[in-house]
């Protein structure tokens, strides 16, 4: 069932909800939607309702809501990703599949190694079409609300708050480093783990300077294993990992 979320375009009270905008566009041109269709619309409290339209033209469409439930497609853990900036449109490819995976929050970060330098006007115009991209891939995959994309940090502020999360680390490929999982058991003896931030660097990876920083607030590099991964291939194995030692992918 075609899904929609609870935005600044749609209105209403009490079994009525209103969809204009581009959004009601969508569904009156590009899906050919008539009245009596089933839609799904998602608030931001983990709920969804089963709709169905009652009224529809080309700028407004009307539902009346038919039953409210809560979404179970949401992780039980928080989860975001601190991506270096990278070349061409990898970086749309990483926001489509971490939204698919779970991911919480996408956080763009400008490293010393980035060879993508975006200007502020540029990068303001990428992270709107990444949002877009964001809002695309959570319909599609069900999720019960919209990943935020933030606004891009230096390395430093990005550093600064994965330290602060219950499980934070950066994946790093030169030595020193440890397995994931072991940096994941012991921070689950520390406490019980409900939120995860994690870094991953340019295609030239993070620097020295970069890794003895972390090290210097606490943060753990993290090995990804004997395999060199690209960096929009990286993000998807840690999201991957942090799913399943969290019981997210029973």
């Amino acid at each position: 069932m075609p899904r929609f979320f609870i935005e600044p375009g749609i209105t209403g009270e009490g079994d009525k909800k209103v969809i204009t905008g581009e959004d009601a566009r969508h569904i009156s041109y590009s899906l050919r939607s008539k009245v009596g269709d089933e839609y799904t619309l998602c608030d931001t409290d983990n709920y969804e309702y089963r709709c169905v339209i009652e009224n529809i033209d080309a700028e407004s469409v009307t539902l009346r809501v038919l039953e409210k439930s809560l979404c179970k497609a949401e992780p039980t853990v928080e989860v975001v990703l601190y991506q270096a900036l990278v070349k061409g449109d990898k970086f749309d490819t990483v926001v489509q599949k971490a939204v698919e995976l779970g991911i919480s929050e996408i956080v763009p970060v400008i490293s010393e190694r980035c060879v993508s330098r975006p200007d502020e006007k540029s990068l303001e115009k990428k992270t709107e079409r990444w949002r877009k991209i964001a809002k695309n891939a959570a319909m599609q995959c069900a999720r019960s609300h919209i990943p935020n994309i933030r606004s891009a940090v230096d390395f430093v502020t990005a550093a600064d708050e994965i330290s602060r999360f219950d499980c934070g680390f950066i994946c790093y490929e030169a030595e020193p480093h440890e397995p994931m999982k072991k940096i994941f058991d012991s921070k689950s003896r520390e406490k019980d783990i409900r939120s995860y931030g994690f870094f991953i660097g340019p295609e030239g990876g993070i620097s020295k300077s970069e890794a003895e920083y972390a090290e210097r607030l606490g943060i753990p590099l993290a090995s990804l294993g004997k395999r060199i991964l690209r960096t929009e291939t990286a993000p998807l194995c840690v999201i991957s990992s942090i799913m399943f030692y969290s019981d997210n992918l029973n």
